[in-house]
């Protein structure tokens, strides 16, 4: 299709900038591919159209006046619905929220309208974010563009599947295990986890730690970087947060491939991976891998990874939930009692050693960038599963503990704190968009995103690693 809202982010700023497309005509288009789609996919779950059509006429004025425009000015946005937006119904995909309406926006989303973007939409997200699975008792599952009997990932899916269909440019989202990455995988679009602190919260409830964090989505690279530069700045409010250059986060650097030391791993030395998955992550890799200076087969040392995590994960949910869980058990859904109760049986020495062990993890991943530049695995552990599943039961005939055991693959490289580019990279064998994470340095969120829009350009000439796209018009809401 040809609609301004199939137009990239940046073509379509730069377009505004040039006078030769108004905010009000993207706007529209994206409200009418909502209307078109969102009843097939369900992505979409609150809109605030006459505002946001408000906004894209004031926005119009200011374009024709000549006046200085900030970056994201007139670009339609999505924000996951964990997020606060003044006057826009928030539920957190909770029942207990179901008429929330908040009075002011939290902070990264005031920084986006400051920076010129226009709130249309809010995206669904499991229960206060817990799951690979994007579904709700208030709004019910998200399903994946490529085929909607199968899941769009969680817990950014409304954000991931909203991006593939072209409803809107841009759209948040937030990462504890993979949220972020494994629905960009499912749906064939771009995340980047950040550096924690990067991206500001003044509602992190741990906020001394890199378990959680804020994020962009888009369909590019360049989009990414450009909604980055948004969202992110410095804020003592976030104990995480870092001096930097929010305006050289948009330029994306020009990286020589053929200068990379890159390793790549199936499954960083044990987490759980489909046999499907790591073949097609061999075949893709074969069309890309020669391009670097080095490419080598290296797994970083996880091995404790698994439990670390899950008692970290714990220790957020007691924190984040546990007046909500002693006043309205009966209202949480099973994810979110699941791991507050896990939580709640942690002893001291358990949590000290999860803690003392996560930094042994971290100082180990900085021994192994010493000679590699870039990390590179797959984004997700198996193909979407049915959007009607919990999460996945097993994994190569091996069951799953519980549904924290299939997020490995991401989960365990939230631990380390460095930042990942989720990239498109094709199909898998059930036909659904394939991904791989490419990890940078430490703070090296402009260097991995220059990597990726390299590797994005060298990827989109082949016709097996290019971006997938959805068959738009099959997914139209009948008439």
């Amino acid at each position: 299709m040809n609609e301004p809202c199939d137009l990239s982010a940046v073509e379509a700023r730069r377009l505004i900038g040039r006078k030769r497309l108004s905010p009000i005509e993207l706007l529209e288009s994206c409200i009418a591919r909502i209307e078109m789609v969102n009843p097939t996919i369900n992505a979409v779950v609150a809109t605030c159209y006459d505002r946001a059509r408000d906004e894209a006429r004031v926005a119009t004025d200011a374009l024709l006046r000549g006046d200085d425009l900030p970056p994201l000015h007139g670009l339609p946005i999505g924000v996951k619905d964990l997020n606060d937006t003044e006057g826009l119904r928030t539920t957190y995909g909770s029942p207990l929220y179901a008429d929330h309406i908040p009075e002011k926006d939290e902070r990264m989303v005031a920084a986006l309208r400051k920076a010129g973007a226009i709130v249309l939409a809010k995206t669904n997200t499991p229960e206060f974010g817990a799951g690979g699975n994007t579904n709700n008792a208030v709004y019910g599952p998200t399903v994946n563009p490529f085929d909607i009997t199968r899941t769009a990932g969680g817990s950014s899916g409304g954000s991931a599947a909203a991006l593939a269909t072209n409803m809107l440019p841009l759209c948040t989202g937030s990462d504890t295990g993979g949220s972020l990455r494994r629905p960009a995988t499912y749906n064939g679009v771009v995340a980047l986890r950040p550096t924690v602190g990067l991206v500001p919260s003044d509602r992190r409830a741990l906020g001394l730690s890199n378990y959680g964090t804020l994020g962009p989505m888009a369909r590019t690279v360049e989009d990414t970087a450009l909604l980055l530069s948004g969202m992110a700045g410095e804020d003592m409010i976030d104990p995480m947060s870092f001096p930097h250059d929010v305006d050289a986060l948009r330029r994306i650097d020009n990286v020589d491939l053929g200068g990379l030391r890159v390793a790549v791993s199936e499954d960083l030395g044990g987490a759980p991976v489909d046999n499907g998955m790591r073949k097609v992550f061999r075949k893709t890799l074969a069309h890309y891998g020669p391009v670097f200076g080095s490419c080598v087969d290296r797994d970083p040392d996880f091995a404790t990874a698994n439990d670390v995590f899950w008692i970290l994960r714990g220790v957020y949910f007691v924190g984040n939930h546990k007046e909500r869980y002693e006043k309205h058990r009966d209202q949480l859904g099973a994810n979110v009692l699941f791991n507050i109760e896990a939580g709640l049986k942690m002893t001291v020495e358990e949590i000290a050693w999860a803690n003392t062990e996560q930094t042994r993890l971290y100082r180990g991943f900085q021994s192994f960038f010493e000679d590699i530049d870039i990390l590179i695995c797959p984004g997700a552990p198996i193909p979407p599963f049915p959007y009607d599943q919990r999460a996945p039961e097993e994994i190569n005939g091996v069951k799953m503990d519980h549904y924290i055991s299939a997020s490995a693959i991401s989960s365990w490289l939230t631990l380390t704190g460095h930042p990942v580019v989720a990239l498109p990279c094709g199909y898998d064998e059930t036909g659904t968009p394939f991904g791989i994470q490419i990890v940078g340095p430490r703070h090296g969120d402009r260097f991995v995103l220059g990597v990726a829009h390299a590797l994005e350009e060298l990827l989109s000439r082949n016709g097996v690693t290019k971006r997938p796209i959805p068959d738009i018009r099959a997914l139209a809401a009948p008439e």
